[in-house]
């Protein structure tokens, strides 16, 4: 790799400050939401958890309808070319509204099959499509021009105002539709600020390219949050909400985990990833998404491992007796969680390259398949883990379809795979650990089990010196690099 197709040092610092500010913000907002929700989880009980979450699972993905996918090719676009920011919130602006109205039809269409109160609840949630519609462009803007710091710390502030609620699922969409509107005035506001602002007359020459490159992106998000969201939807129809309560309860977790070692990652990569990416002519692109792929895997494994043994020992403290189905479930669950991870990284790849329609394709058959085998197992089994093995099953093709179709020069798959076998095996030992002390405190098996793992990562030599010479580079330019800097010595150029 040439040096000028390599990372520079004002990029690398940026995109460590980037990573370490949105991590920390979803720490501080994401995490404080998800321990909200867990608490709302006991506070409701199973019957009424199970109504939040099956409209939960229409509202994603009917926002992702009002969306229409547009989000991340204007964060790619204007990471490119800022001076067109103007002209694409002005797009976002006409189509958005529209598809908002849409959606809001569709949510209120789809509630017609369940009870009364999930009804009511579901008319009163949806207008948040509205009130969200304006905040989520003013954020997608301040991500694209790389201000993770204003964007994280509204976000931060605006969870924070959804924590206010008022106990009772009224309650809470009523305090949601408040926070919402106060975020949408704050993420606007920024931008004015900055001078950005939408440019009228309306350009059908930005807005045309951006909804034909947005539509395969929309379906393809629609498709990915409806195969995520459709064991609940399935779950309440076939078997009851008070087992979608349990359901949902597991997915708290599963998406606390995705939001916090994934996307939080990825948002802060991808301006970065997208400016390098060259129309194909930097290896650079290649070689971060192979590096981005190895570590995400390194990260979910454990992670995976961990909370699959020792599910009954996090739900049980967090949720109590009520919800003793729920570890069960987040037992399987957290196995889609891990193949989550390491897909979403080829996933925003493909998009980068402009390939949505591939990824269409593969959304789409993978939420066929999905559909069919929930509704298969539920129905034989009457039991929700049902609905998990069919997710499971279905990511692991999605999966599959996306390393056997991503490429790109400086991707080299075979390194990945080499690695990624090392560390299966360093797991075997550490899996044992935690089996064997996992009747003890909880702490005992964790940090044994993660201590064994580690440990066999560097014996085993499952990073190469490349790799943890570009993690050195990456820790020495994130906050606390000089206290690292004492612990960890490496022989490395850091001038990049």
């Amino acid at each position: 790799m040439t040096e000028s197709a390599g990372l520079t040092g004002s990029d690398a610092k940026r995109a460590a400050r980037n990573v370490s500010v949105l991590m920390l913000a979803s720490v501080i907002s994401k995490g404080a939401l998800y321990l909200w929700q867990i608490a709302l989880s006991v506070l409701l009980g199973p019957s009424e958890y199970g109504i939040y979450g099956t409209i939960g699972g229409m509202m994603v993905t009917a926002a992702s309808v009002a969306s229409f996918g547009m989000g991340l090719i204007v964060i790619r676009d204007v990471a490119r070319e800022p001076q067109k920011a103007g002209k694409y919130w002005t797009s976002m602006l006409f189509a958005q509204t529209l598809l908002a109205l849409l959606a809001y039809i569709g949510v209120n269409g789809v509630a017609i099959g369940y009870s009364e109160p999930l009804r009511g609840l579901a008319a009163l949630a949806g207008i948040n499509l509205f009130v969200d519609l304006f905040g989520t462009m003013g954020y997608e803007l301040l991500i694209a021009r790389e201000k993770m710091v204003k964007a994280s710390l509204v976000e931060t502030v605006h969870i924070w105002l959804a924590l206010g609620a008022g106990w009772g699922l009224l309650g809470v969409y009523g305090a949601s539709l408040l926070s919402g509107l106060l975020r949408s005035i704050a993420l606007v506001g920024l931008n004015l600020r900055d001078g950005v602002v939408p440019e009228f007359p309306f350009d059908w020459a930005t807005a045309k390219p951006l909804l034909i490159n947005s539509a395969p992106l929309a379906l393809s998000a629609f498709l990915t949050l409806a195969y995520s969201h459709s064991d609940k939807l399935l779950t309440t129809g076939i078997l009851s909400e008070r087992v979608t309560g349990y359901l949902t309860a597991a997915f708290v977790i599963n998406f606390g985990v995705i939001e916090l070692l994934s996307i939080s990652v990825l948002v802060a990569a991808y301006p970065l990833l997208s400016r390098y990416y060259d129309e194909g002519r930097n290896p650079f692109f290649g070689f971060m998404i192979e590096k981005l792929t190895l570590y995400m895997f390194l990260v979910a494994l454990p992670m995976a491992l961990s909370i699959s043994i020792l599910a009954d020992k996090i739900m049980a403290p967090l949720l109590g007796e009520a919800y003793a189905p729920s570890a069960g479930i987040l037992r399987l669950l957290i196995w889609y969680t891990g193949l989550a991870i390491v897909g979403n990284v080829l996933t925003r790849g493909l998009l980068i390259q402009n390939r949505q329609r591939r990824l269409l394709l593969i959304r789409g058959a993978s939420l066929a398949l999905n559909i069919a085998l929930t509704a298969l197992l539920l129905l034989n089994w009457r039991d929700p883990r049902g609905a998990v093995v069919a997710s499971i099953i279905g990511e692991a093709l999605v999966l599959v379809a996306l390393l056997l179709t991503f490429r790109a020069l400086g991707w080299q798959p075979k390194r990945v795979a080499l690695s990624a076998g090392r560390a299966a095996v360093v797991a075997i030992p550490a899996a044992l650990v935690m089996l064997a002390l996992r009747e003890q405190f909880i702490a005992l098996p964790l940090i044994s089990g993660l201590g064994v793992y580690l440990g066999g990562v560097i014996l085993a030599r499952v990073l190469s010196a490349e790799d943890w010479d570009l993690i050195y580079r990456l820790a020495s330019t994130m906050p606390g690099a000089a206290l690292l800097a004492r612990i960890w010595k490496r022989d490395v150029d850091l001038s990049w």
